[in-house]
């Protein structure tokens, strides 16, 4: 039996593949804009965008930031294998873009009162990832 098998039938987790240079660019302080700007299928880069409005009060540009960076989080999960379930685990570095602006979306539509997907999205993300949920709160 192999280490990682997963015992209860469940789907396997998905990875997503490293992309490395957005992380890369907005760890050396490149603004978050001209990231997305460069490389718009970056999860990581849209839910950078989503927490820095957030922080600056800027409620609804937030939750549209996180939209974006949750829907080409979906489409890399889909090209990854992923049948829209399982675990998306946050202790693989590259999947934390899309788990970022999963948790941004969620807390931005809390704030503006969209508590059906508030709930759908807090969900979403506990069930993707525990560890993302306890993390990222």
């Amino acid at each position: 039996m192999a280490i990682h098998e997963n015992l209860l039938g469940g789907p396997p987790p998905t990875h997503l593949p490293d992309d490395p240079e957005p992380r890369e660019l907005l760890a050396a302080g490149t603004a978050p804009s001209d990231v997305a700007a460069k490389y718009p299928a970056s999860s990581l880069a849209w839910a950078q965008l989503a927490d820095d409005a957030f922080e600056g009060g800027r409620v609804v540009e937030s939750y549209a930031y996180a939209r974006t960076g949750y829907h080409r989080g979906l489409d890399a999960l889909r090209r990854a294998g992923w049948k829209g379930h399982g675990p998306v685990p946050f202790e693989h570095e590259p999947n934390r873009g899309f788990l970022r602006a999963l948790h941004a979306l969620a807390r931005a539509a809390g704030s503006i009162g969209e508590q059906e997907e508030y709930a759908r999205c807090s969900t979403f993300l506990r069930e993707s990832s525990p560890t993302a949920a306890d993390t990222l709160t």
